[in-house]
């Protein structure tokens, strides 16, 4: 427990004051900034929730893996960098967008280049400043580095942004509308942290029942003792022996004092909302049923990761084309998994037969009867393929692998599962 001790200076002297009544009530509240440094600093670094909630949203996102046609767009999305892989490199570029509302990605040509983009590096947000023409339209770049800054054309930039509607050229933090949530989110558990240190007690007052004032070497002996022997949550429950006409008035905290647990689950749900995270994801105190934990999964990948990953494809899309030959486009898009079928299981070869089981041929709305396709290595690689309507085959004479896939309502193939034959 932490003693505000009166200053001494004049304790010594005695004037007769009317009676004087205080009264006290709450202040103004205050508020932390809503730029991306601050957010990453209250937020990203000092909360747990939206910690967690960013890092979800941008792992996710990252694992949506980007496609296209073109070789050398391809390379760069797999290998950004000779130090970076793709995921990674994806990664830092979802979480700068959520706490800075905007990313910056640089594209880097060696000298004497021919191949184009040689490498694409994520700049920090806070470092990059844009430099604006008369009309207040970016035309470049500036960074700030160790020593000064360096100026990038703006072709050089892939800018990406969440929208503003107060401004044109840098996008709104996804933390930026709950930060009071964030900061309300916080003071609780600074609230909570505080009982703890004051041995979850309430403050309190000393009363002195003597006549006139405490002689000031009893005074600085009691404040001397306390300091040392009552105080800290290494001292909590130790008795308060009091004497010389000295009496301890407990002031207790009022049930919406003590009623913080429920608005901080109130704050984390506003943080949760903001990022586009259901709060079921994050372990939320809510309907956490395991229903409602299959949609909240599913609309989390469905109005928050996609929306994402299609933003970041058709702007790498739009970027490339600027920057390349007008004539050689860079389609971007991203991989769609869904519908996709699942890899065949129980696979087996036993008395010249293969036999396996269709995944999800036990699900009541799995109506879709599905046909397979089977290939077999006689020794030299895997041929001619079989399509085939049944979970069955028989195995030709001199084969010695075979692997089965499933193909889809759409026609795409599942994963190919492979056994080699001799083996029950």
């Amino acid at each position: 427990m932490a003693w505000n001790w009166r200053s001494g200076k004049n304790r010594h002297e005695s004037k007769s004051a009317p009676p004087l009544v205080a009264l006290t009530g709450p202040g103004g509240p205050n508020w932390g900034a809503r730029d991306g440094a601050a957010l990453t600093r209250d937020g990203y670094l000092r909360n747990a929730v939206a910690y967690r909630g960013i890092r979800m949203v941008a792992e996710a996102a990252a694992s949506v893996p980007l496609v296209t046609a073109h070789e050398a767009a391809a390379r760069l999305i797999r290998k950004p960098a000779p130090d970076v892989a793709g995921p990674d490199f994806l990664e830092g570029v979802y979480t700068q967008l959520q706490l800075h509302g905007k990313a910056f990605i640089e594209a880097v040509t060696l000298p004497g280049g021919e191949n184009g983009i040689d490498a694409l590096y994520v700049l920090q947000p806070g470092r990059v400043r844009p430099i604006t023409d008369g009309r207040g339209w970016a035309e470049r770049w500036a960074v700030r580095e160790r020593k000064g800054e360096r100026l990038l054309p703006r072709e050089a930039v892939l800018h990406l942004k969440l929208f503003h509607p107060q401004d044109d050229i840098l996008g709104l933090p996804a933390l930026a509308p709950a930060r009071r949530a964030l900061d309300l989110h916080n003071a609780s558990a600074d609230w909570a942290k505080s009982l703890i240190d004051h041995s979850a007690k309430p403050s309190g007052a000393l009363i002195y029942g003597g006549h006139g004032r405490m002689p000031p070497n009893q005074f600085d002996r009691l404040k001397q003792d306390l300091d040392a022997l009552y105080s800290g949550a290494a001292n909590a429950g130790r008795p308060l022996l009091l004497e010389g006409g000295l009496d301890w008035r407990p002031m207790s905290l009022s049930p919406a004092d003590m009623d913080f647990l429920e608005a901080r689950n109130s704050a984390a749900r506003e943080i949760t909302l903001a990022l586009g995270v259901p709060l079921q994801l994050l372990g939320i105190p809510g309907d956490n049923t395991y229903a409602n934990y299959k949609e909240a999964n599913l609309a989390f990948w469905r109005m928050t990761v996609l929306p994402l990953a299609e933003k970041m494809a058709a702007s790498l899309s739009v970027w490339m084309d600027w920057r390349g030959p007008q004539d050689e486009p860079v389609p971007v898009s991203f991989a769609d998994e869904g519908g996709r079928p699942w890899s065949v299981c129980h696979l087996r070869a036993l008395d010249g037969q293969l036999s396996w089981t269709r995944r999800g041929a036990d699900l009541p709305e799995s109506d879709y009867a599905g046909k397979f396709a089977v290939e077999f290595d006689m020794g030299s690689g895997f041929t001619g393929e079989t399509r085939l309507e049944t979970p069955s085959a028989a195995i030709p004479s001199g084969a010695i692998t075979a692997r089965v896939a499933e193909i889809g309502a759409d026609g795409r193939t599942g994963p190919w599962v492979s056994i080699p034959l001799g083996t029950p």
